[in-house]
């Protein structure tokens, strides 16, 4: 059981991406962002009275509220990545750096990682040139020099990434007794964040055409944070993170179905290179 949640969270996390990055190319960042924050935040709230009782500590709190800010910038930027770029290609770079974060911190803090998680870390390194690497044609396109080998939104994902790595930090550090509460309070946070940037610069919430589908991808990573947190609770950690971050597949697939995304040999290679990093990191985490 807990290796099924484990992936459905994983199919969850790359169909909130798609859906999160296909509505911001039609609303923009900000209004998708907030609007699917909410939606994930008031999902949870229904939820919690029929939830198991829990009992969140002070520190719990705190952790959530990390969780709530980098967890929340990291996702901005990745519906705008996703919404410039090519969804095939911003995925597997984020998911990288995600993973990675986590590892290069536990090494300063005194561990050392296994040699299957230095491999992935320069795999994961090789994958991000590969998936950077398109044709002169394709920098024509986007209007690019020759000399701007970077594809649009590689450069964000890359920050996205590290955001999002912080955010698993900062949940990784709060105790089972705490129950679903790290996580209501760091979409509570997230939502007062992005609320607050709208009200501040008199940005509209309205969005005809793409609602529905921002509530769904709240609803949607929401799902997804409460099933790894199922999972991980149960099950092997390594394995759970293993199965969980492997969501970018599920990203490239519904880019390559809906949009009918195409990607160069060498970003192929890249996309490949960047799932089997997230493999070979995780699983080599610890000695």
């Amino acid at each position: 059981m807990p290796y099924l949640l484990a992936l459905a969270s994983a199919v969850l996390y790359g169909a909130g991406d798609f859906t999160g990055g296909l509505a911001t190319r039609r609303a923009g960042m900000l209004p998708v962002v907030a609007l699917s924050q909410l939606s994930g935040l008031l999902l949870l709230l229904v939820l919690l009275p029929i939830l198991p009782p829990a009992s969140p500590s002070r520190a719990d709190i705190l952790w959530g509220v990390s969780a709530g800010l980098t967890g929340g910038v990291g996702v901005a930027l990745l519906y705008h990545a996703l919404a410039i770029g090519r969804m095939a290609v911003v995925a597997p770079t984020t998911a990288v750096c995600a993973v990675a974060v986590p590892v290069v911190v536990s090494v300063l803090l005194g561990e050392r990682p296994g040699a299957l998680a230095v491999v992935g870390i320069m795999l994961g390194l090789t994958a991000i040139v590969l998936v950077s690497q398109q044709t002169a044609s394709e920098a024509a396109q986007h209007d690019q020099r020759p000399s701007e080998r970077l594809p649009p939104g590689v450069g964000i994902a890359l920050v996205s990434g590290v955001a999002i790595g912080f955010f698993f930090l900062s949940l990784a550090q709060t105790r089972p007794e705490a129950g679903m509460w790290p996580i209501l309070t760091s979409r509570a946070t997230s939502v007062t964040l992005f609320g607050l940037a709208a009200a501040a610069t008199r940005r509209s919430l309205r969005m005809p055409g793409v609602l529905l589908l921002t509530l769904l991808c709240g609803v949607v990573d929401m799902s997804a944070n409460a099933l790894y947190l199922m999972a991980a609770r149960v099950g092997p950690l390594s394995v759970m993170v293993t199965l969980a971050s492997l969501y970018p597949a599920s990203t490239v697939l519904l880019a390559r179905v809906v949009l009918g995304e195409r990607l160069n040999a060498r970003q192929i290679a890249g996309v490949g290179c960047a799932l089997a990093a997230i493999v070979l990191i995780v699983s080599g985490g610890q000695p």
